[in-house]
């Protein structure tokens, strides 16, 4: 399938402007459309890889630009000094994650009632809260993602559905986590569904995992068979909870 790029400007209260990076399948009809959270690094190569596989598959797809200015690093310590600058302020970040919401959604090729978030680390807190604070999204994918709450999840204002890709091999999530986030889910009854991949390590999906790990000293591996399965599961996932 042939695909287009382009760029979506959005500004944030404090005037910054989010620049995210949209893909777009040819066509004239709106299609279900799927934002994704990128990971600590900001829009690097990989979210904006996502973003394409998507629109090959037949959505429309922006990264979200939340630090402003399109910036993104490969260098930890500056992501990590970026992401808890944003999580200092959850409101402001969560007012950004809906004003792009909002212009990704008035895109024409955009179906507006049929939106999702696919989340990586950081971005996946991102997707989950946004469905906590019953933002207009139908479901959420999340790999190897923070699943911290901004507040825990309330019946009938989390409405969208979730799938979650965790490694088991993950030493920045643990499992204890993941079980946290499942009690939060279900006591909400949000329909939820949490997969383990054997082996896999935090940033399991990502394939620059490894080159990160060893550039910066952190505890990251690409893990092939846990990507693609948790790659299938997803597109299959939007594809149902879209449709």
């Amino acid at each position: 399938m042939t695909i287009r790029t382009q760029t979506l400007a959005t500004t944030a209260a404090d005037g910054t402007v989010l620049l995210s990076h949209v893909a777009l399948p040819d066509g004239s009809t709106p299609v279900a459309g799927i934002l994704v959270a990128p990971e600590w690094w900001g829009v690097v190569e990989h979210p904006k890889s996502v973003a394409e596989r998507l629109a090959q598959a037949g959505f429309a797809a922006a990264v979200m630009d939340v630090y402003g200015d399109g910036k993104f690093t490969t260098d930890a310590a500056t992501a990590n000094a970026w992401m808890t600058d944003a999580l200092s302020n959850p409101m402001a970040l969560m007012d950004r994650c809906a004003r792009i919401l909002a212009d990704f959604a008035a895109l024409p090729e955009v179906d507006s009632a049929r939106i999702g978030v696919a989340g990586f680390c950081f971005g996946g807190k991102l997707g989950l809260d946004m469905a906590r604070l019953a933002q207009p999204i139908k479901a959420v994918a999340t790999f190897h993602g923070n699943p911290a709450p901004i507040k825990p999840a309330e019946k009938d204002v989390f409405t969208a559905s979730v799938l979650v890709a965790h490694g088991a091999a993950d030493s920045m999530v643990s499992m204890q986590a993941i079980d946290g986030l499942k009690d939060e889910l279900a006591a909400a009854d949000v329909r939820f569904e949490i997969d383990v991949y054997d082996n896999a390590k935090h940033g399991f999906s990502n394939p620059a995992a490894d080159a990160r790990a060893a550039e910066n000293g952190v505890d990251l591996g690409y893990n092939e068979a846990a990507a693609v399965a948790s790659w299938d599961k997803m597109v299959a996932f939007m594809r149902k909870e879209l449709a």
